[in-house]
């Protein structure tokens, strides 16, 4: 598209972050709105007669009816890979809500068809628009930790704090609790920070409340080299008034720790990847590190995304932060946690355990043939 060209968005799914993406996008220069779905009509009918939307309460006759250049999924876990599938058919770009998809055998498709169309995706996970945690991802790549040998990622929160009332995101199928809701996001912010697990161990999913679902997720991870993670969700945590995301990150030089709020790094030494940075503690705030925004509701990072999504289509940039690409990765992961995925290592073995079993029969061909 023309740099300067407005993009036409269509927007499913008006829950809460549907209804954030809703004012954010209706607020960008770049954009205009043309339209929204959601299965619930008192909404629709408001906003259609109030904020002057054309709605819808089906998604099929929204992508029929009303010209677009990108779709927003904000709908439920479970519906999200047909609803790609069906923008992507289409030709139009996508942003989707976390996670991307609950199978993994269905993502991998719409990675390669997006691929094949030229369309540019992207998935909710504004941790890599927070200002400390990008701080974090850029001193672990810089080098000046020197060999990282161990990473922890936190993610606790009072989401489900009493054995009745839950919501579709407690639901199995429908959100995949603890897990889906709240691990994708700091698997995702490790995978950033430090790169894609190798193998997963240890696991341990529990349901404090929840009967379908758990409500806390602790494992081990495992990365090329040797190095080692902790993972630790817990979204049954009253103790938090919301939920609160840390990562640390430990190397032969030193240590760096970030959450919402700041960045924390100690060096033992000074490192030239980090020029003006001094041997011992330094401390970025999030304040500091995190550019203004044309839009602020809940926090920069939601405006961020989504003029890194608007700007990607703009300038055709097909592969950038939170593609569908690096979103299945962490789908990757959460499917290893769940034990539906093989390791790397499993694959190995298997093969090697193939390439025996094909050894033995060659010998005993030739003995006995």
């Amino acid at each position: 598209m023309e740099g300067n060209a407005v993009i036409r968005f269509g927007i499913v799914g008006l829950g809460k972050m549907g209804l954030s993406h809703l004012a954010i996008v209706r607020a960008h220069p770049q954009v205009e709105l043309a339209a929204v779905c959601d299965t619930n009509g008192y909404l629709t009918d408001v906003l259609q007669e109030y904020a002057g939307l054309k709605c819808f309460d089906d998604y099929d006759r929204m992508l029929e009816q009303v010209p677009l250049d990108a779709v927003l999924i904000a709908t439920p876990s479970k519906f999200h890979a047909a609803m790609v599938r069906k923008a992507l058919d289409r030709g139009l770009h996508v942003f989707c809500e976390k996670p991307f998809v609950m199978n993994v055998a269905e993502g991998q498709p719409l990675v390669e068809l997006a691929a094949s169309k030229g369309l540019v995706t992207q998935v909710g996970y504004h941790y890599r628009f927070v200002g400390a945690f990008q701080e974090a991802a850029r001193i672990v790549r810089s080098g000046a930790l020197g060999q990282v040998h161990h990473v922890r990622i936190e993610a606790y929160g009072p989401v489900v704090l009493r054995p009745k009332g839950s919501t579709w995101r407690s639901a199995k199928d429908e959100g995949g609790g603890a897990l889906y809701d709240y691990a994708c996001h700091a698997i995702d912010l490790a995978n950033f920070a430090v790169g894609v697990p190798q193998a997963v161990s240890g696991v341990v999913r529990n349901g404090v409340f929840s009967r379908q679902v758990e409500d806390e997720v602790y494992c081990t991870f495992h990365y090329p080299g040797g190095a080692s993670g902790q993972l630790c969700v817990n979204w049954s945590d009253e103790s938090f008034r919301k939920m609160s995301t840390k990562i640390s990150v430990w190397g032969t030089n030193g240590r760096v720790t970030a959450d919402r709020q700041e960045c924390q790094v100690y060096l033992r030494q000074t490192h030239d990847g980090l020029a003006g940075t001094r041997a011992g503690w330094t401390v970025r705030y999030t304040t500091e590190l995190t550019d203004e925004v044309w839009y602020y509701l809940r926090g920069e990072e939601y405006s961020a995304q989504i003029d890194y999504f608007v700007q990607s289509i703009a300038q055709g940039r097909r592969d950038g932060e939170n593609s569908f690409r690096s979103a299945l990765e962490a789908d990757r992961v959460v499917e290893m946690i769940l034990g539906l995925a093989p390791t790397p290592e499993a694959v190995t073995a298997q093969a090697a355990g193939a390439a025996v079993e094909q050894g033995r029969k060659g010998l005993l061909s030739r003995l006995f043939g």
